[in-house]
Parts: C-alpha cells; sequence; structure tokens
C-alpha cells in the first residue's frame, strides 16, 4: 500500500481510537465533542466518512456488530498506530487558525460595546466549562490536560481583550 493522505481530521480519528480504544464514528463523535472539538472543530459527519476512509487505506480494520443497529466498530491496526505514531514525533510550525465570527465584525466596523458584551458572556460560559472539566480531569492523559490548559488561557485571554472593549 501506498503512504496515504493524511489529514488533521485522520489524526482526530486515530488519536481518539487510540486513547479509548474500539469506537463507532458516534462514539467518535460524542468524544470529540467534548474533547477535540474545543480546539480543532470539525464537521461530525467528516468523523463518519473518514473512519471508512482510513479502514479502506488499512489504518483501521473494521467490523460489524452482529445483531441490533450493525454498527461499524473501527480499532486501529498496527499500520494505524505507526501512522499517528510518527504524525506524533513531527513537531510543527503551523499557527493556530482563527476563524472568529466577532473579530471579523469588529474589523468591518461592527458595534463594539454590542460585540463585546455577546463575547464577553461566551468566552465567560467557555472558560467555566474548562474549569469544571480541570476540576473533574483527575485521570486525564498529559496532553489533554495541557490542551485544556490552552484553553483556558486563550479563554482567560478573550475575556481580558473583550473586558477592554466592553464600555
Amino acid at each position: 500500500m501506498s503512504n496515504p493522505r493524511l489529514s488533521e481530521t485522520s489524526y482526530i480519528v486515530l488519536g481518539l481510537i487510540e486513547k479509548i480504544g474500539p469506537a463507532t464514528p458516534y462514539d467518535l463523535k460524542r468524544m470529540a465533542q467534548i474533547s477535540t472539538f474545543n480546539f480543532w472543530a470539525v464537521p461530525h459527519t467528516q468523523l463518519y466518512t473518514e473512519c471508512g476512509r482510513l479502514a479502506d487505506e488499512g489504518l483501521l480494520s473494521e467490523r460489524r456488530e452482529q445483531s441490533g443497529r450493525r454498527r461499524r466498530i473501527y480499532s486501529l491496526t498496527k499500520r494505524g498506530r505507526e501512522a499517528l505514531a510518527l504524525w506524533l514525533t513531527e513537531p510543527t510550525e503551523d499557527l493556530e487558525e482563527v476563524r472568529d465570527p466577532a473579530t471579523l465584525k469588529l474589523f468591518f466596523g461592527g458595534d463594539p460595546a454590542k460585540l463585546a458584551a455577546a463575547q464577553l458572556a461566551a468566552h465567560r460560559h467557555k472558560l467555566r466549562t474548562y474549569e469544571q472539566l480541570r476540576t473533574e480531569a483527575t485521570d486525564w492523559p498529559r496532553g489533554w490536560l495541557l490542551a485544556l490548559e490552552a484553553g483556558i488561557g486563550h479563554e482567560r485571554e478573550s475575556i481580558r481583550f473583550w473586558t477592554r472593549i466592553e464600555p
């Protein structure tokens, strides 16, 4: 087999299965909603299609439930583990992609006071969510905790910024 083209979505699928074990696309969607989607949004339909693609490439194995809904359950193959391990060893200089509707509106002349009020409420809510997760995250892997700390830092900075704008 040739080397497959892998995207960040591919690595989300491989990484989540590596962490939680055999999973259906629905299991992956639920896990991503409380983890990776907080810093890397992917339409849930992509998770479903990516599982099939990675299985076709030999990076995941697939089995079907024998009864009930006959859901597809995916597991990492040796090749999938190797691809994930290689990707994890490669440093990246890529910066985050910021796609912030409030900043876009601010740039084009949106009302700073109205934007600030809405953004402060949203960022304070997200910060509370992250801080609650941190209190519950007693047995999380180190990488998950570090990503959570990055999210907390991002929310605190956003609150600082929008507080300066608020009248």
